[in-house]
């Protein structure tokens, strides 16, 4: 066994805060008390108290993002990359990227837990599973030289995020001063489907599909005047309706990879038929 001699202080610092936003979410998540056996005993109040915790434990999550994606910048920037900082890095994101969603998933749920409890349950450490395999699989096979520019498989954070998005968005349709009609119905279906959602992210989590690393392909290195200003309209029309916005956008990036990838093989088949035809 070789000992760890030194360790980049502030890196490590940035992967640990990753560590505790994921903590506290599991924390705040935890506020929420299981539905009463009788669904209609539960208030709008408290429905709406039980989806403000549901929302802060979200953003708690995307506030992990950020300490993820500030942890490898600064330790590249000031060279001190290392095999701890990568394995740390792992372990934090497991707990915030696959335990806190799979928490969150049954929480914010109510619904389907009172009807599925046992199949709630099972899905969300399903999804914890997946999310340790693909983090595994990508310490794995990471090279030193990796460009960096597309993931195999979805990202933990993005499915992360798929699934905090939600919380958000029922924090929007359970507030009493709504003015959206359907509010409950939505409420009730999104409640529905959301579990077979996270299934969906744990599978496309371990599987080959690629997709984009958005931070590196969007931020980095330089661009038109007109992809900033393009770019800076998308964030602040997010932040305006983020309640639905972000959803939206999270969605949006899940589904991107099977569906680009679909297109791709089907353009490719296309292309093979017509070069045997000629």
């Amino acid at each position: 066994m070789r000992p760890i001699r030194t360790v980049s202080v502030f890196p490590t610092l940035l992967t640990l805060g990753n560590l505790v936003c994921g903590f506290f979410a599991i924390v705040v998540a935890a506020r929420v008390d299981r539905p009463p056996e009788d669904l209609s005993l539960l208030t709008a109040a408290q429905a709406f108290a039980d989806a403000t915790d549901l929302m802060l434990a979200a953003w708690l999550i995307f506030l992990a993002m950020v300490f993820d994606g500030l942890d490898g910048y600064v330790a590249r920037l000031s060279r001190s990359a290392s095999d701890f900082g990568a394995q740390l890095d792992s372990l934090c994101d497991l707990v915030t990227f696959g335990v806190a969603p799979g928490f969150l998933l049954v929480k914010m749920c109510p619904e389907f837990t009172h009807l599925h409890s046992r199949a709630v349950w099972v899905i969300a450490a399903a999804y914890a599973a997946c999310a340790a395999l693909r983090l595994a699989r990508f310490n794995v096979e990471l090279a030193d030289d990796d460009e960096h520019l597309e993931f195999k498989g979805l990202p933990s954070p993005a499915a992360a995020a798929a699934i905090a998005s939600f919380a958000i968005l029922f924090h929007t349709l359970r507030n009493p001063a709504t003015t959206f009609e359907y509010a409950s119905r939505v409420d009730s279906l999104l409640q529905t489907a959301l579990p077979f959602f996270g299934v969906l992210l744990a599978l496309l989590m371990v599987s080959r599909i690629p997709y984009p690393h958005v931070v590196n392909q969007v931020f980095r290195g330089q661009r038109s005047f007109g992809h900033v200003v393009a770019v800076l309209f998308a964030l602040v029309a997010v932040m305006i309706v983020r309640g639905y916005a972000i959803p939206i956008v999270c969605c949006g990036f899940v589904l991107y990879g099977p569906i680009h990838y679909l297109w791709e093989r089907a353009v490719a088949h296309r292309r093979r038929e017509e070069e045997a035809l000629f």
